[in-house]
């Protein structure tokens, strides 16, 4: 049974805003989700559920998928 944390308004705010970052350099790239996922080693539900903001995404994950981007990690966070 997965462990259901209760995030702030900001917080949610931030993890969205996040995802729509991701999503945004991910079309820049013309990645789908599925050729994203495959590039970072992750879990295409797991791509998606990030650019959906439902994840807190950990550093790890955030490098992976900011390596199959060509783009450093704190591009990530910029727009965050």
């Amino acid at each position: 049974m997965r462990m259901k944390t209760a995030y702030s308004e900001e917080e949610k705010r931030f993890l969205r805003d996040l995802g729509n970052t991701i999503k945004h350099y991910r079309t820049l790239c013309d990645l789908s989700q599925e050729k994203l996922a495959f590039a970072s080693n992750l879990d295409r539900t797991y791509i998606g559920s990030v650019e959906r903001g439902e994840r807190n995404i950990s550093v790890i994950n955030l490098n992976k998928i900011a390596t199959s981007l060509n783009i450093k990690p704190s591009e990530l966070m910029k727009t965050a």
